[in-house]
């Protein structure tokens, strides 16, 4: 074995080894390949399915290699949302003795989807332009705005933005954001607004290209203006940007400002750290922190109660279904603590387990519930009375989610 690796997940350590690193990645047979969405690159990228695990293994320079290994590794220590780093493997060498280039191995991100694969679905389940290919394109870039606001918060550079480095997952009705390419990342500390700012920029660009070409290949409808599009991300950016950064002037009864910033920024994701109030005479002027290193509100929560680990905006979903079935079944007198366990077991579980088997790759479990809920609402409002959640279930069972491409993890040869 010729090759040197730097693993830092020890539980793939055994797997890598089996794989030809002897080989150039782009003649890797098929066999190794997982049938999975797959983004554009400027590099030779495959989704490799091994020992029951995904991994994304991309040629790289050895310099960038490490570099964007130790990139990723940081944010994840610093629980940003991106890709999680295992390997990255150097001297490698052909059976002929050639020198080949060496190669960065990160996990898959399991129910995550590039931009393009979003807009093939849509196109797959409704033939519909305009309209909901913008809002779909706005959801993108707000979830893109937040990522950048968030890595900007740790001090972080990115340097590429772009939808193509970018993956996304379903949140509810809307998406996450998810950062995969840091080769061009950066610490800076501090990070300084023409940084940021040239960030922003490169973002604007890069998504209006994007659109164009996805627009070019029919997958976005030609009356959509993908350049005002574009630009979305640009005031989305400066508008999260001035919530989480910006302060507060209220004169002297109007405190309520402050608890409507905080569930604003609650709602995002993100946590408050410290508030500072000062009085200069007339009125105060309040700056709430964020707390950068403990984001998902909502998720957090919802852990602490049922253990659940889901996005955000689907635990936000969940914990709103929770308070509804405390107030209906006990008046809303006990604590959430004490509800949380019997609506799991008597509400979320055992809808989630009518999921029929060969439809559970579909999408997440808490992905599933949160679309029977608007599935529910949709056929209560169309027979005109109220529907169990059971019996919607079984209707989304039967009309909706056979449907669905699966947005699991895949295995097999990919086509």
């Amino acid at each position: 074995m010729r090759e040197k690796l730097s693993v830092n997940a020890s539980a793939y350590a055994s797997t890598l080894l089996t794989l030809p690193w002897s080989t150039p990645l782009e003649q890797w047979s098929d066999t190794l390949l997982a049938a999975l969405p797959r983004g554009i690159s400027r590099h030779t990228v495959r989704l490799v399915s091994a020992d029951d695990k995904v991994m994304a293994v991309k040629e790289i320079g050895e310099r960038v290699a490490f570099h964007e290994y130790r990139t990723l590794k940081q944010l994840q220590d610093l629980d940003a949302p991106c890709v999680v780093p295992i390997a990255v493997i150097t001297h490698r060498l052909s059976d002929d003795g050639e020198a080949l280039t060496p190669c960065l191995v990160t996990e898959h991100l399991a129910f995550s989807l590039p931009y393009r694969e979003v807009f093939s679905r849509i196109l797959d389940a409704d033939d519909a332009h305009g309209a909901h290919d913008a809002e779909t394109v706005s959801k993108l870039i707000r979830a893109l705005a937040v990522l950048l606001v968030r890595l900007h918060l740790l001090g972080f550079f990115w340097g590429d933005v772009s939808l193509s480095n970018t993956l996304f997952r379903r949140d509810a009705d809307e998406f996450a954001a998810y950062l995969v390419d840091a080769e061009t990342g950066e610490f800076h500390d501090p990070l300084s607004s023409g940084k940021r700012l040239y960030d922003v920029d490169v973002a604007r660009v890069n998504i209006i290209g994007e659109l164009m070409d996805l627009q070019a290949g029919g997958f976005i409808g030609e009356d959509v203006d993908v350049i005002a599009l574009g630009d979305e991300i640009e005031q989305a950016y400066h508008e999260l940007w001035e919530l989480m950064t910006g302060e507060i002037v209220i004169d002297d009864d109007a405190f309520s400002a402050i608890t409507q910033r905080v569930a604003r920024i609650n709602e995002l994701g993100f946590d408050v750290g410290e508030t500072e109030i000062t009085n200069d005479g007339d009125a105060y002027r309040v700056h709430i922190e964020p707390a950068v290193f403990s984001t998902g509100f909502y998720r957090k929560k919802l852990k602490r109660l049922t253990g659940l680990d889901i996005q955000d905006r689907q635990a936000q979903r969940l914990l709103g279904e929770m308070e509804v079935y405390r107030a209906m079944q006990y008046g809303g007198k006990l604590p959430l603590d004490a509800v949380a366990h019997r609506w799991m077991v008597k509400h979320y579980e055992p809808i989630v387990a009518l999921t029929p088997e060969p439809l559970r790759e579909k999408l997440e479990p808490a992905q599933i519930f949160h679309e029977i809920l608007d599935h529910r609402w949709f056929i209560t409002e169309n027979n005109q009375r109220f529907v169990p959640l059971a019996e919607a279930a079984e209707s989304y069972f039967e009309t909706i989610l056979p449907a669905r491409p699966n947005e699991a993890r895949i295995y097999g040869p990919a086509t």
